[in-house]
């Protein structure tokens, strides 16, 4: 049995044993890249450690840690009110408006991580307080991102677009990029008829509560919606939709003013202040200075909990540890099988078979798979070139290939091993962990096992470019 086969065995063991022993797979992943790096591959330590991913460790603790000290003091709280107002009440709005808001940070030349990092923790925070079911929100944040992924002008589109050039293959830069936009535009649209948009829409216009007090405990708003118990169903834990209803207003006290977000439980205090302005010093830090996320979340958080202790003490407890053994130790598995040769290997086999249009399925899958654990570009970055072969016998268009494999590798970032799917994950509060990453797991199962044949049926078949 060869190196590379074993190596995939293996890590078809982990996820059965994490799945059956509720063991923490990225423990059990460590326990493998040490098993097959050192007996299978012969790597040391260094070879080892060369596949963890320090820099997204660091983004996850960072982003997770400073939204962890906004939920303390309230500021996400005032957000979640401040986005109520902006849309009128129409909770059912708001995962559109976030899908929007990371589409058009990514298409303007953020990187996807760094959008979701932003967007996220308060999207999340949103679902939460207002009955949305959090794997709805997460999936909303994440297909924005990769909608506008690949415009001409962002970093997607800018890597891709410079291998086409370089493998001298023809391209479309604004054909790559509508195939992404359509393709997770549409992939949101089913998602938000799925997992509870139409039951957000009946539920009309809510008002936010000026005093800080739960969704649930006044009564409807004449005028604006259903009765009571038309809340989501797919919610994860307390505060949630998981069961449970939300009514589709809250009660106006007499003299209370709904026009605003600074009522009794939410004015902007200092230490809110302060928050908001460090959020917006992440966001141009990130996008105007090409800062790294991670590193500027921890400063920023470090210079918080400096100036309010009290506020701040729980937040280090708050950061999501188990979220990130999990995911590094996965990417850590997956950085030795790059080391030892396991993806070129698989990659390579498909490239030698004589069917054109077999091949170019197999290589959208494999793109899909394992960007499904690793970095979505550098996917791409492999498995274009091992494309030129067939691409160069005309049977196959190379704009609608390059677009299939650029679709196939990054719709999956919903993956809970991906470092989108990590981010919303980490960023989901009051949630039970468990049940949330089994819900996102399965959902990029599906997404693996569908988007790369229909984008190759829509993309690849009909010979384009």
């Amino acid at each position: 049995m060869s190196p590379e086969l074993i190596s995939i065995l293996v890590l078809v063991v982990v996820f059965v044993i994490a799945t059956t022993r509720s063991v923490n797979m990225g423990a059990l992943a460590f326990a493998a890249a040490f098993g097959v790096g050192t007996l299978v591959a012969d790597l040391d330590a260094d070879g080892i450690f060369a596949g963890f991913p320090g820099d997204l460790f660091v983004v996850l603790v960072g982003v997770t840690y400073l939204f962890a000290i906004a939920r303390a003091n309230g500021t996400t709280d005032w957000l979640v009110h401040a986005a109520v107002r902006l849309v009128r009440g129409r909770v059912a709005l708001i995962p559109w408006v976030m899908f929007a808001l990371t589409g058009a940070l990514t298409a303007i030349g953020a990187v996807s991580p760094a959008a979701v990092a932003i967007v996220a923790p308060i999207a999340l925070s949103f679902a939460t307080r207002y009955s949305i079911s959090p794997l709805l929100m997460g999936t909303m944040v994440v297909h924005g991102a990769q909608a506008g992924g690949f415009s001409p002008i962002s970093i997607y589109g800018s890597i891709v677009n410079g291998i086409v050039e370089r493998e001298k293959l023809p391209g479309s830069e604004v054909g790559l990029f509508l195939a992404s936009l359509v393709a997770n535009l549409l992939i949101a649209a089913v998602l938000f008829a799925v997992l509870g948009g139409r039951k957000l829409w009946a539920r009309g216009a809510v008002a936010p509560e000026e005093d800080g007090t739960t969704p649930g405990e006044g009564t409807e708003r004449a005028g604006t919606g259903p009765a009571a118990g038309t809340g989501t169903g797919t919610g994860t834990g307390p505060g949630t939709a998981g069961g449970g209803t939300a009514p589709a207003a809250v009660a106006i006290r007499p003299g209370q003013d709904t026009g605003g977000t600074e009522g009794t439980g939410l004015r902007l205090d200092p230490a809110r202040i302060a928050t908001l302005i460090a959020l917006v010093a992440l966001v141009v830090a990130v996008l105007g200075f090409d800062l790294d996320a991670g590193l500027t979340a921890v400063t920023l958080a470090v210079v918080l909990s400096t100036a309010w202790p009290d506020d701040s003490r729980r937040a280090v407890g708050e950061i999501a540890w188990s979220t990130v053994l999990l995911i590094c130790g996965v990417l850590t598995y997956v950085g030795v099988l790059e080391e030892m040769g396991t993806i070129t290997w698989a990659g390579e086999g498909v490239g030698g078979i004589g069917v054109p249009l077999l091949a170019a399925v197999l290589l959208c899958y494999i793109g899909a798979i394992v960007s499904a654990f690793a970095s979505s570009v550098g996917i791409m970055g492999a498995l274009i070139p091992l494309a030129v072969p067939f691409l160069a016998q005309g049977e196959i268009g190379a704009v609608g290939m390059v677009a299939a494999l650029a679709v196939s590798a990054t719709v999956v970032d919903v993956s809970p091993f991906s470092t989108n799917g990590a981010l919303v994950l980490a960023a989901a509060p009051d949630v039970d962990r468990d049940r949330f990453f089994r819900q996102l797991m399965v959902y990029g199962g599906i997404v693996v096992a569908a988007v790369p044949a229909l984008a190759w049926l829509v993309l690849v078949v009909p010979g384009f470019g």
